[in-house]
């Protein structure tokens, strides 16, 4: 297939390039600056928000996935909430412009989103995590932190961008994706193991609020099966089908790098800890607890369903690319 990848340059477009790219495909990489990226990957520069020669690229293209979008890892400043919101709901305005003028648009856009679009689970009156077809979206929480609910407003109007497009050619999915794990350098698995070595990877305010997550791998078979299924449309949860409480993913971490210590912090220290790290404590705190019925109702198969396993194959795969890195360094 020939496959154009907005936002590709980064941790999760790294990984979703690279296995099209092994299988064959013909892939496109948009980003802001030119970067080198591996041998075979067409790289082309856009700017996000306006239509450019960039939309060429995706008359006579079979298929689009759009990853745009500035990172959630900083903290939840006025500015940088903005820059998320108009970063994410811009690049998707002008994805659905370049296929809604193009001669042969692609048959399927497969859209970003974010499973931090359904509220904090512990608000579920029926403590059932949520799906596509019960999960109840977020932002009308009581007392729900105002930065909190803005992150919700951003979800909402990103996939709204998608939805608003003029593209009855196109069938068009929304990813609502939980954390990617994967064990390259500066990704959320990274961060997580770097606390677990130290010692500081224990309990969060309790630890009892859930964390969603999907092993990197599984995230790639899941885009697999989007492109091909022509019945699958609409919103789609990217998540493993065990969700479960930040304590006890942070356990099995630790036992996975051999580490036993994992201090305990409270929200305070959570806050003062995010503050010295430059990221923001909702990735920590917000129950985040789906479970992907489309993907499974539609025949998908986890590589990685638990977190114990997949948290110890991560671990494998790390300590391969650092041994790798090192010896690099000596050759």
């Amino acid at each position: 297939m020939k496959i154009v990848v907005p936002g590709g340059t980064g941790q999760v477009g790294g990984v979703l390039r690279r296995a099209l790219l092994e299988r064959g495909d013909e892939v496109t990489v948009l980003s802001r600056r030119p970067e080198r990226l591996e041998d075979g990957v067409r790289h082309v520069v856009w700017d996000g928000r306006t239509l450019g020669a960039w939309a060429a690229e995706l008359d006579g293209a079979d298929a689009v996935v759009n990853l745009a979008g500035r990172t959630v890892s900083c903290r939840c400043t006025d500015a940088n909430l903005r820059q998320m919101m108009d970063s994410r709901v811009e690049s998707t305005r002008a994805v659905g412009a370049a296929i809604a003028r193009a001669e042969r648009p692609p048959r399927v856009w497969l859209q970003m989103s974010t499973a931090t679009i359904y509220a904090d689970a512990r608000s579920r009156p029926d403590g059932l995590p949520h799906d596509e077809a019960t999960g109840v979206l977020g932002g009308e929480e009581p007392d729900v932190p105002l930065y909190r609910e803005y992150s919700v407003r951003i979800a909402r109007r990103w996939e709204q961008a998608q939805a608003d497009a003029d593209t009855p050619a196109t069938r068009r999915v929304a990813l609502r994706t939980a954390m990617v794990m994967t064990p390259d350098r500066g990704g959320v698995f990274d961060h997580l193991s770097r606390m677990a070595r130290l010692g500081l990877g224990g309990p969060v305010a309790g630890g009892h609020q859930h964390v969603s997550w999907i092993h990197g791998e599984d995230f790639v078979r899941a885009v697999l099966l989007l492109l091909e299924r022509d019945d699958l449309e609409g919103p789609v949860i990217l998540a493993a089908p065990g969700p479960v409480p930040q304590g006890e993913l942070m356990r099995s971490l630790r036992r996975a790098w051999g580490r036993r210590l994992g201090l305990p912090a409270t929200r305070l220290m959570a806050e003062a800890g995010a503050l010295v790290l430059r990221t923001d404590t909702e990735l920590l705190l917000k129950s985040r607890r789906v479970v992907p019925a489309r993907l499974l109702e539609a025949g998908f198969t986890f590589a990685h369903p638990r977190w114990d396993e997949a948290a110890a194959d991560l671990v494998r795969q790390a300590r391969e690319l650092r041994r790798a890195r090192e010896l690099r360094r000596v050759s």
